[in-house]
């Protein structure tokens, strides 16, 4: 037992944990029914849209907008798509740079404000733009939303199975959580942190705390947009009502619960709550008291989330290794 977790520990947890969470990943379709197999679809935008979520919060910037980009890539891939017949593999890429492009707009007066300001502030904007999607009938479909979005076409391949449809989702998912991943770990992602950590401090070694922010917001808004194309594919359609407060609600549970210090983090809150989102689902009037009791009790006991207990694991695979060396 000590050696294999020093051997864990030499090797290191998190690539395990990564190469087997992917392992899963691929063999899970061949193993679960419909409905289940369209879950991980979902699960594979979000696990985009929760990481593209954290990239803002690194700032410091919690914002209540978020998944109003994933909404602006969706409805961008709906126009691109249905009026304009936009291929597939041009609508996704398109739509997220459509939604970097709002993200931009959106940032210079937003980021003038912080801490609570940037709440009420992204929030306000944030339901000004949904309401535009209520209100104006074309090209937006008005309250009942966008309808009859193409389904994807690529060769012969059928990508309305879900099964062809859930590895597609997952290759771009993987791709993007790894740029994500590697921008984490460069020279921007440090400087993000240290504008968290401490505003003057980045200003007084030389970087520009606002350029910085608003990166951070392009790159986050991008990236949303993406995963709100995907999700427009798979559904056909689009309602204005899914890209609510409600939903934003869930996406800070997400990264409440997993924590937001580590790029894995959020990503486990996402796995651990979809599962008892599942669960919960009989408890249809019960479940926002249960997601608020969750809320409360990882803010109060685990206000880390659950990369507290990973810490804590690393920490004894380490003192582990020491005891066999």
């Amino acid at each position: 037992g000590c050696w294999a977790m020093s051997k864990l520990s030499r090797i290191g947890l998190e690539p395990v944990a990564v190469m087997a969470a992917f392992a899963v990943m691929v063999a899970a379709p061949f193993m679960l029914r419909e409905y289940h197999l369209e879950l991980l679809i979902l699960f594979c935008i979000n696990a985009i849209l929760i990481a593209s979520y954290r990239v803002v919060t690194t700032t410091g910037d919690w914002t209540l907008s978020h998944v109003i980009f994933m909404g602006c890539g969706a409805y961008s891939t709906g126009i691109l798509a249905k009026y304009l017949g936009w291929p597939f593999w041009l609508t996704v890429p398109m739509s997220g740079v459509a939604t970097a492009v709002i993200g931009i707009m959106v940032a210079f007066p937003l980021l003038r404000t912080k801490g609570f300001g940037i709440f009420i502030a992204s929030f306000a904007i944030g339901e000004f733009i949904r309401h535009v999607w209520i209100k104006f009938h074309n090209p937006f479909g008005g309250p009942r939303g966008m309808i009859g979005i193409p389904t994807i076409e690529i060769g012969d391949i059928d990508f309305y199975d879900s099964i062809n449809f859930y590895f597609m989702t997952l290759a771009i998912a993987v791709v993007c959580l790894a740029i994500l991943y590697r921008l984490d770990k460069s020279r921007i992602g440090k400087a993000w942190k240290v504008i968290y950590l401490d505003e003057d401090l980045a200003e007084s070694i030389g970087i520009h705390v606002f350029n910085y922010r608003a990166k951070a917001f392009v790159v986050a808004a991008f990236f949303a947009g993406i995963a709100g194309a995907l999700l427009a594919h798979r559904l056909e359609a689009i309602d204005p009502h899914n890209f609510d407060i409600e939903t934003m609600v869930y996406l800070i549970i997400w990264i409440v619960v997993g924590g937001n210090a580590t790029f894995w983090g959020p990503l486990a809150g996402l796995a651990v709550m979809t599962l008892i989102f599942e669960w919960a689902r009989p408890l249809h009037e019960w479940r926002p008291l249960l997601f608020g009791a969750i809320l409360i009790m990882f803010l109060t006991i685990l206000p880390g989330g659950l990369e507290r207990i990973y810490e804590q694991v690393r920490s004894r695979l380490a003192r582990g290794n020491g005891g066999g060396g």
